[in-house]
């Protein structure tokens, strides 16, 4: 009798143990759940969405400098493909990005600049300038950044750098390899959301010519490349 006793109790023990949650980056099908409710809500029930992408000249919409193409740039290509799937939101855009800018100016002005529109989500993309700042300096800046967006409850998606044609991408060890490294490490065990964008072009890393037709200059996509980082950016926003 005591051996039934006891299988119901060591099924229950796994069961708890097996729902004990560990680190690791967000879920796209569920972390913004929330959020994608809210827009599919009905005037006059819905609000406005406050999206801001926080970062430096990609995000900004820098294509050939000093020309910024804003609407082929991926934060308004976001904004266009979400209204596809959500016609009923209103929805901002909001781009608080610096060209020329890392994540430790970022982080100076990120209370000022960012919080104070009480986003929904905030997209960080900095680490193609984390280079100069170095690996510790841009950990402690995104580490910042997240800590005060958490604190209010704020959802987060980081983005890897895109590609700086000038790097040698079949070095493993090369420094936007590392940042991307530390980037994918900050989203997992802060177990918010992640887009890989130096993933999303390795595709086109073997041959420089192929990668040449999706950048405007050296290190600023164009638009084809801009669309790449975007449709990364809307995993995170389908609806089954």
């Amino acid at each position: 009798m005591k051996k039934f006793l006891f299988l119901p109790i060591l099924f229950l023990a796994l069961a708890v143990h097996s729902q004990t949650i560990e680190p690791g980056v967000a879920n796209p099908t569920t972390y913004l759940t929330e959020l994608k409710a809210e827009m599919q809500k009905e005037w006059p029930k819905n609000r406005t969405i406050n999206i801001v992408f926080h970062g430096h000249s990609v995000p900004a919409g820098y294509f050939k400098t000093p020309a910024v193409n804003t609407l082929s740039a991926y934060p308004n290509l976001v904004l266009k493909k979400l209204k596809e799937i959500y016609p009923l939101a209103v929805i901002n855009v909001i781009v608080t990005a610096i060209g020329g800018e890392n994540s430790v100016k970022g982080a100076e002005r990120f209370e000022r600049d960012v919080l104070i529109y009480k986003p929904d989500l905030i997209l960080i993309d900095y680490a193609l300038n984390d280079r100069g700042a170095g690996l510790e300096k841009a950990r402690m800046a995104w580490m910042q950044m997240i800590k005060q967006a958490k604190d209010r409850g704020i959802k987060m998606i980081l983005l890897t750098p895109s590609p700086d044609q000038n790097v040698n991408f079949a070095d493993p060890a090369n420094d936007l390899k590392k940042h991307t490294d530390q980037i994918c490490k900050l989203a997992l065990e802060n177990q918010i959301g992640l887009v890989d964008s130096y993933k999303a072009f390795e595709f086109l890393y073997p041959d420089k010519r192929k990668l040449c037709e999706y950048m405007a200059q050296v290190n600023h996509p164009n638009e084809l490349g801009h669309d790449l980082i975007a449709n990364e950016i809307m995993k995170w926003f389908q609806i089954k």
